[in-house]
C-alpha cells in the first residue's frame, strides 16, 4: 500500500522560526534592557546598539554583545551580518516641542537603521512603536489599528513615529518581514521613564488631576511589552501593526494613584480643568517657538493627549495573530514594584 502524501499545514500552524542572533538598536533604554534580558535568557545571541561606554558596560553586564555606534554610523550593515532578527526600540521619546533631533532619530535614524538591515539581508523586524502616532487630542476610545492617522498630529512625538512606522512598513518591499508593535504607557520594574517623571512631580508639589482623572487609559506593563515583541517577531504577519497593551483598561486616577503608592507616595485631590491646561499649553507652545527655543512650556500638547482624555486600544488583532496573552496582571505588576521598592529602602513588608 502506497502511503498518502502528508497533508499540508494551515499557516497558522507552520514552525515558528527560531531566534538565534537578535539586533537591538535602544538596547541600554528602559525597552531595550529588559529586551535583553530576556533573550539572554532564552539563549538568543544580543548584539546591541550603544552609544557610550557607559552604555557598553551595561549591556556587557546583561549578556548583550554591544556595538558601539549609534543610529547614523556607516557600517552599520556590517554590524547587522548573520543577525536574523531586527528589533528597532531607539527613539527620541520627549514630549516636548518638536525638534530637529527629534526628526533627525526618529525618522532619518529609522530610515538608516531598516536601509542596513537590508543591506544585510535581516529577515524578520520588529519596530517598536506609540499609541501616540494617533492622537490629536481627543480621546481615543477603545481604538484598532484600523484607526487612521490623524490629519493634525498633537505635537512632534507623535507626527515623528508616524513617519518611522511607514518608513519601517515600506522594508516589507525589500523581502524584510516586518511588524510594527504599539504599547501604550509602558510601566513597571526598572522604570526610568515616566515613573521618575511621576515621582518628582508629586514631590515638588506640582502633580494636578485633570479634570479630575476619572477617565480610562490602556497600560502595558513592561513584561507584557516584551512577550509581544517576542510574538511580532516569531509570528507577525509582514506589513502589519499590533497594539499591545495589559489584558483590561483601567482608570487614569486610580492606576497613577496605585502605581505612586507602590513607591510610598500618596497624591492629594487637587484638579484643574482640561480647556485651561490646554489654553496654557497652546498659548505656553507659541510663545517658546517665538523665543527660538531658548523658553521651554511647562505643558505641551503632546503630554496632555497621553494624559489628559481616555486613550484605550483594543487587543483582538494581537491576541489572534500574534497568539498574545498578556502574561501581568495590574495586581502582580505593581506587587513586584511595592517589593522591589521595599528592598531598596530597608522598610518591612
Amino acid at each position: 500500500m502506497t502511503p498518502s502524501a502528508p497533508r499540508p499545514q494551515p499557516p497558522h500552524t507552520l514552525p515558528e522560526p527560531r531566534l538565534r542572533r537578535l539586533f537591538l538598536t535602544g538596547g541600554s533604554g528602559y525597552v531595550g534592557r529588559n529586551l535583553v534580558r530576556h533573550f539572554v535568557a532564552q539563549g538568543v545571541e544580543v548584539h546591541a546598539l550603544a552609544r557610550s561606554a557607559s552604555a557598553c558596560t551595561l549591556l556587557r553586564s546583561l549578556g548583550a554583545q554591544p556595538i558601539e555606534g549609534d543610529l547614523f554610523s556607516p557600517q552599520l550593515h556590517n554590524a547587522m551580518q548573520g543577525c536574523c532578527a531586527l528589533v528597532h526600540a531607539a527613539a527620541d521619546t520627549q514630549h516636548g516641542l518638536a525638534s530637529k533631533a527629534q526628526q533627525l532619530t526618529n525618522v532619518e535614524g529609522t530610515r538608516r537603521v531598516f536601509a542596513a538591515a537590508a543591506q544585510a539581508q535581516v529577515a524578520r523586524a520588529v519596530h517598536l512603536s506609540t499609541e501616540s502616532v494617533l492622537l490629536d487630542g481627543r480621546p481615543l476610545v477603545n481604538a484598532d489599528e484600523n484607526h487612521p492617522y490623524p490629519e493634525h498630529p498633537v505635537g512632534g512625538y507623535g507626527a515623528t513615529k508616524a513617519q518611522a512606522e511607514q518608513i519601517a512598513l515600506a522594508a516589507v518591499q525589500t523581502g524584510m518581514q516586518v511588524s510594527v508593535v504599539r504599547p501604550r504607557f509602558v510601566w513597571g520594574r526598572d522604570d526610568t521613564t515616566a515613573l521618575p517623571q511621576l515621582l518628582q512631580a508629586v514631590d515638588a508639589g506640582k502633580f494636578a488631576w485633570i479634570d479630575g482623572g476619572r477617565y480610562r487609559t490602556s497600560t502595558t506593563h513592561i513584561g507584557n511589552l516584551v512577550h509581544g515583541i517576542e510574538r511580532a517577531l516569531l509570528a507577525g504577519q509582514s506589513g502589519q501593526c499590533y497594539f499591545i497593551t495589559d489584558a483590561d483598561a483601567v482608570e487614569f486616577r486610580t492606576f497613577l494613584t496605585d502605581l505612586l503608592a507602590t513607591q510610598g507616595r500618596s497624591v492629594s485631590d487637587k484638579s484643574v480643568p482640561r480647556w485651561l491646561v490646554h489654553a496654557v499649553a497652546t498659548v505656553s507652545e507659541r510663545i517658546a517657538r517665538l523665543s527660538g527655543g531658548r523658553w521651554h512650556p511647562p505643558v505641551t500638547r503632546q503630554a496632555l493627549a497621553t494624559s489628559a482624555v481616555e486613550v484605550t486600544l483594543y487587543i483582538g488583532k494581537a491576541r489572534q495573530d500574534l497568539g498574545y496573552a498578556p502574561i501581568v496582571s495590574h495586581a502582580q505588576g505593581l506587587a513586584e514594584m511595592a517589593e522591589l521598592h521595599r528592598a531598596r529602602s530597608g522598610t518591612a513588608g
